[in-house]
């Protein structure tokens, strides 16, 4: 897409192989990230994780870790990262800096009382079900900025409007339920088995529908978008170093 150039000076600029010190700052005050793992097949899967200010402590500028609490009953993704180690973690801060962190690594899991021999100040959350079964220790191998302009500035509702979360819980209605409803047509499908290898071909054509026509390559439909983004794109100001630089 022509920005070969710009992307070879955003790795040059701005991806660490460590955490700096204001990343460290920032990572210390998250209440929530986002967390993206794969199996040993490449199958990947994204999910969510979230706990009070400092739940993901800092160790030192190549080493974080985060714990996981009861009531995650499915662990897939400590099931990708038992055949796979590697994660892609993204902070984002929706309410104060409005910016993201991206930290990318190698993983491996240290059970709870084995953590706490090894760094006796973790703290005892007071919340029974905000206390750690196991913690997940990634080693830190390239950590980058997310950029701002897309990321919505949301605000914290008070907690009487909003209610107790419950941390831990078992009970399904708290959990969400069937929200979406697929346990309801659960009797009128098949289980579900995850496809290996490539999908088998449709056996009958699918109904013809209009469409433009192909372009011979992906790099010539490329060129072309290229062209289009250029004329009607607005002139950017100069680099921007800042926020973890």
């Amino acid at each position: 897409m022509g920005t070969t150039d710009r992307a070879d000076r955003f790795y040059r600029d701005q991806v660490l192989d460590h955490l700096n010190a204001r990343m460290r700052e920032f990572v210390g005050r998250q209440e929530m990230f986002f967390l993206a793992t794969a199996d040993g097949s490449g199958e990947c899967d994204s999910t969510f994780r979230a706990g009070p200010p400092g739940f993901v402590r800092v160790l030192d500028e190549r080493t974080l870790i985060y714990p996981e609490y009861r009531g995650n009953g499915v662990l897939a993704s400590l099931g990708n990262l038992s055949e796979n180690p590697r994660l892609g973690i993204l902070f984002v801060d929706f309410l104060r800096d409005r910016i993201g962190l991206h930290v990318n690594g190698r993983a491996w899991v240290v059970p709870d009382e084995e953590m706490r021999v090894r760094h006796p100040d973790l703290p005892v959350d007071p919340v029974p079900g905000r206390r750690a079964q196991l913690w997940v220790v990634v080693e830190v191998e390239e950590a980058y900025i997310h950029c701002a302009k897309h990321i919505p500035h949301l605000q914290k509702v008070p907690r009487q409007e909003r209610g107790d979360r419950a941390w831990g819980t078992d009970d399904m209605k708290r959990k969400g339920g069937d929200f979406f409803g697929a346990a309801a047509e659960a009797a009128d499908r098949a289980p579900y088995r995850r496809r290996e290898g490539a999908p088998e071909a449709p056996q009958e054509p699918a109904p013809a529908r209009p469409r433009t026509p192909a372009p011979s390559s992906f790099q010539e439909e490329a060129e072309r978008v290229l062209a289009l983004v250029q004329q009607r794109a607005p002139a950017e100001p100069g680099d921007f170093r800042g926020w973890f630089g």
